[in-house]
């Protein structure tokens, strides 16, 4: 299973990279540095039908007949951000017992049965949301339905202390693999805290605490299944081969008698937050070389500067074109990396900035250049070739994500649950096509020239490596 424990940056170069070299869009992105703005292309639009049954469950159908596959993803809107202090991990936790088997599944076999079939499935949690996914031959389709619709219906009554206590282990043991016992393993969820107060529910990873992973009783966990995975608090998205009327008398069958839930679900609201003034954070960790991280507050998903902001943090470090790659790793050669991203979640956002120090090199001759950069653009803007090239990517990037049919069922639920319209894609690339230099110079000046967390990960027992003030941009 996968854990988006975001909001980790939005990498668009890196799916500009994927574009290129599974050679989709090859003439594209033979045009990103120099070509002009792909505006005359067609808009891209996903063709579907919504409805909801009588029991509040959402159904999106997308009928793509170009090959024999099916894709369905089952949206569940919950994700960490509906947790409580104490209780944090609850919702990946959840997503890793919901393969455990159901009252006609019995444990293993639905993987089993569904790679009998030529399918596959997972599942992923974030902030927000958490989904499960079936792909597969379209002759599979009413089984990904039947097992879906069983675990969504008839989880409980075969919830035991021993499901839950093997997966508690698997999630702790995925702890430790991604944070424990990685390198700068634990700077994400370092920063957290610090970005938000102790009580909204961005200020704990996904992955949650391991005191709270140990502390889940069974009863926990079930009241969790009660308030959130109920039909009126999920949306089912079908999309490939299929005919929709067989389709749909398939979804009332497996899915309509399934109660809805009889305490509607109330999400979190929380204030708006800002960082008062910069804070300097070090932390000592097993790595050979010290890397630093920025981070300031951004927007929400689709909030009026969402757009510009990623297109900002594209032209300052989000690719080897950018900025600050070619500053700092090209010509001066003073860093390994360096990336940057806008994350916008549903309850807040947050922009963040990485760069490891090359061998010998101390992070103040990175930030000197960082920060003269975020200057650079806050006073004189972006180049009409850098706004080009973002435009370029972004609309790459989302032709990308249309080029299979678990990739539609992706958008179009992602669409739906954040805008309220899953053909949202033409509205969305709009807003990047709108964008004007003056655009990214007023993000530029709003958001990254304000205070700011500045953490360095450094080697142990090697403190003199950490900043201990940030320019940043602000000096």
């Amino acid at each position: 299973m996968i854990v988006h424990d975001s909001p980790r940056p939005r990498r668009r170069a890196s799916r500009l990279a994927k574009v290129a070299m599974v050679g989709v869009f090859a003439g594209l992105s033979a045009g990103l540095a120099t070509g002009p703005a792909l505006g005359a292309q067609q808009a891209p639009s996903i063709p579907h039908e919504k409805y909801t049954l009588p029991n509040g469950l959402e159904v999106i159908l997308h009928v793509d007949r170009s090959v024999p596959i099916i894709a369905v993803e089952n949206f569940y809107k919950v994700g960490s951000g509906d947790e409580k202090p104490g209780r944090t991990g609850f919702a990946h936790l959840f997503e890793h017992v919901m393969f455990m088997g159901s009252q006609n599944v019995p444990v293993g076999k639905f993987d089993e049965w569904l790679e009998a079939a030529g399918a596959s499935n997972n599942g992923s949690t974030n902030f927000d949301r958490t989904n499960y996914y079936e792909t597969g031959p379209s002759n599979a389709l009413p089984l990904m339905l039947w097992l879906d619709a069983d675990r969504m219906g008839w989880l409980l009554p075969t919830m035991d202390q021993q499901k839950l206590d093997l997966q508690r282990d698997v999630v702790k043991n995925e702890r430790r693999q991604s944070y424990d016992n990685v390198p700068y393993g634990r700077a994400f969820e370092t920063i957290l805290p610090v970005m938000f107060p102790s009580n909204h529910p961005y200020s704990w990873p996904v992955i949650g605490s391991m005191a709270d992973l140990s502390a889940a009783a069974l009863e926990d966990v079930k009241d969790f299944f009660r308030q959130y995975y109920a039909p009126n608090n999920a949306t089912i998205t079908i999309a490939g081969d299929f005919n929709p009327d067989s389709v749909k008398a398939q979804v009332s069958k497996y899915f309509g008698s399934i109660p809805r839930s009889a305490q509607p679900v109330v999400r979190p609201t929380v204030p708006t937050v800002r960082i008062a003034k910069d804070t300097v954070l070090m932390m000592e960790d097993r790595v050979q070389l010290p890397r630093v991280y920025y981070a300031w507050h951004g927007v929400k998903a689709f909030a009026p500067d969402d757009a510009a902001l990623d297109a900002l943090t594209d032209i300052i470090a989000g690719g080897k074109s950018s900025r600050l790659y070619r500053t700092l790793v090209y010509e001066k050669q003073i860093a390994q990396d360096v990336s940057m991203g806008n994350s916008s979640q549903k309850l807040d956002g947050l922009i963040m900035l990485t760069s490891t120090a090359k061998p010998g090199v101390h992070p103040r001759e990175l930030d000197v250049e960082i920060a003269k950069t975020l200057r650079d653009i806050a006073t004189s803007g972006v180049t009409d070739r850098e706004l080009t090239r973002v435009k370029n990517g972004m609309r790459a990037s989302m032709l990308d994500r249309l080029s299979s049919v678990l990739g539609k069922a992706t958008q179009l639920s992602y669409y739906n649950y954040f805008t309220g319209n899953p053909d949202y894609m033409a509205q969305d690339l709009a807003r990047y096509e709108r964008l004007t230099s003056a655009d990214i110079q007023r993000v530029a000046q709003q958001y990254v020239l304000q205070p700011k967390i500045v953490l360095t990960v450094v080697p142990e027992g090697k403190k003199e490596l950490a900043l201990t003030s940030a320019s940043g941009g602000n000096e």
